[in-house]
């Protein structure tokens, strides 16, 4: 070796040494039951569960299963205060021991979210045990024309509201509390036109899988379940017949995600799934794999 490649080589920094941050030091909550034994009826029984956008679709249908299990709900939607109220008085009809609180608002900033959580909070002194995120925006546009507006809005929606509720839950929930963020299974696709879709909801894998570590001390679960393309009026805003005729000959059965797919996974997340903890799951009936 000459000199001067010598020289070059003795010169080159080593990386900085990557030093882990310790586990924050654990401070004892009200706690719920840790075990993993029991049906899901009896872990979820006297419960407490926050569902943003829990009233309609696959979050109003995860809020009537849970309430079959026997948790409290508070169920947060967006704008539609007639529906929500009609969604409240079917399920206190069905289930007159659970209460079951409704609460509107936007969720575009990180007061929004810690408003949401104290006032759970507030309406159920006994503390919130599960907190599932079911708010989101989709937009089927090519990246050369999509504008700042439309960026901002979908960040806001996917990103930083589910960033935010991430953190609310971790400070909110009590110990051994469960929280899940759906997201979807586009974040394991090769495709176009969805890629701010993707890209503003690949964020919230990290933020759950960096949750996980910070919330272990307390015995919280973080995970996120990933659906297809499900049969509701969120996918067909943006699909034409021909697409959507695509995306059934990719799933089992020649069909779409069905809501009732899902539901049964949240509840296993939040019920006997209490050991997993920084995962996704995919449910899409083979749409995509990951």
């Amino acid at each position: 070796m000459s000199n001067m490649e010598s020289s070059h080589v003795n010169n080159v920094e080593s990386p900085p040494e990557y030093v882990s941050q310790p586990p924050p030091k654990y401070v004892p909550r009200q706690s719920s039951s840790s075990s993993i034994t029991l049906a899901p009826e009896s872990q979820i029984k006297g419960k407490t569960a926050i569902i943003t956008g829990g009233t309609k679709h696959l979050g109003g249908e995860t809020a009537r299963e849970l309430a079959k299990l026997g948790a409290n709900l508070f169920l947060h939607y967006r704008s539609d205060a007639n529906q929500a109220e009609t969604f409240k008085q079917e399920l206190t009809k069905e289930f007159p021991d659970l209460k079951i609180e409704i609460y509107g608002s936007k969720l575009d900033k990180a007061k929004d979210l810690t408003k949401l959580f104290t006032t759970a909070k507030s309406k159920f002194p006994q503390g919130i045990d599960i907190a599932i995120n079911n708010v989101g925006k989709v937009l089927k546009k090519p990246i050369t024309e999509i504008s700042e507006e439309e960026f901002d809005e979908m960040d806001i929606a996917n990103n930083k509201s589910a960033f935010f509720f991430i953190k609310e839950a971790g400070i909110s929930l009590n110990d051994n509390g469960r929280i899940v963020s759906i997201v979807t299974s586009l974040l394991a696709a090769y495709t176009d036109s969805y890629g701010l879709y993707q890209g503003t909801k690949s964020g919230v894998e990290y933020y759950s899988k960096a949750a996980s570590k910070e919330l272990h001390g307390h015995g919280i679960s973080v995970n996120c379940c990933a659906p297809g393309p499900m049969d509701t009026p969120f996918l067909y805003g943006q699909e034409t017949e021909q697409s959507v005729a695509f995306f059934k000959t990719m799933g089992l059965h020649g069909r779409l995600t069905k809501v009732s797919d899902i539901v049964p996974i949240v509840r296993f997340l939040v019920t006997e799934g209490g050991w997993m903890t920084g995962q996704t799951l995919y449910a899409s009936g083979g749409f995509t794999a990951h």
